[in-house]
């Protein structure tokens, strides 16, 4: 009859002690992993968000001008602001039958009316953040962008504001387009990594 081999019995991982320095380290290793998990999630949000916002203003584009106005691309900012309106408006239809308890949708129409008024809120005040298609450089390598999310480093933004847009004129867009066509070169290096940043931290 064969022996039991030896050390049987202690063949199972040895518990840790839960006092103990290693089951501390282990701990902190499993807090750090899901803060890790946590951190990659939300920026993969962040960025699939950013490039859904960047693609309804490449689907706006008209292919034939070279440059935006000022008050051209506040326009643009105006219909992205009012692209929840058919849905709100699908919320409203349904909740307005008679005899319907409760409010349907309700969670999702917070959610999109949130982000209305932040967004809103930006663009009449800093600035709402939108591809730079003011300046014809920028444009022209935004409307060749596929979408890929990696390339996003590569497209300029800039701050979009209604402030003062009635007395804006055509002759100070063209000065701030000649102004940013000037610095483009000189601090091309620092702009993308300052973008990248902004890109991967922008919620």
């Amino acid at each position: 009859m064969p022996k039991p081999g030896k050390g049987n019995a202690k063949s199972s991982e040895k518990v840790v002690h839960p006092y103990s320095r290693k089951a501390a380290y282990l701990a902190r290793e499993e807090i750090r992993l899901k803060k890790k998990d946590r951190q990659r999630s939300d920026k993969a949000t962040r960025l699939n968000s950013i490039g859904e916002k960047l693609l309804w203003f490449q689907e706006q584009l008209d292919p034939e001008k070279k440059t935006y106005s000022r008050k051209e691309a506040c326009d643009l900012v105006e219909r992205y602001l009012q692209r929840f309106d058919s849905e709100l408006e699908q919320i409203e239809l349904m909740n307005g039958i008679k005899g319907r308890q409760g409010r349907l949708h309700g969670a999702r129409e917070a959610v999109i009316k949130q982000t209305i008024e932040r967004e809103r809120a930006l663009y009449e005040g800093i600035g709402f953040e939108i591809p730079d298609i003011i300046n014809g450089k920028h444009l022209k390598t935004f409307s060749e962008w596929t979408g890929d999310l990696k390339k996003l480093p590569n497209l300029k933004l800039r701050k979009v504001s209604n402030k003062g847009l009635e007395t804006k004129n055509d002759e100070e867009d063209k000065h701030e387009e000649a102004e940013a066509d000037k610095h483009t070169e000189e601090d091309e290096d620092d702009d993308d990594e300052q973008l990248d940043e902004k890109v991967l931290m922008s919620a």
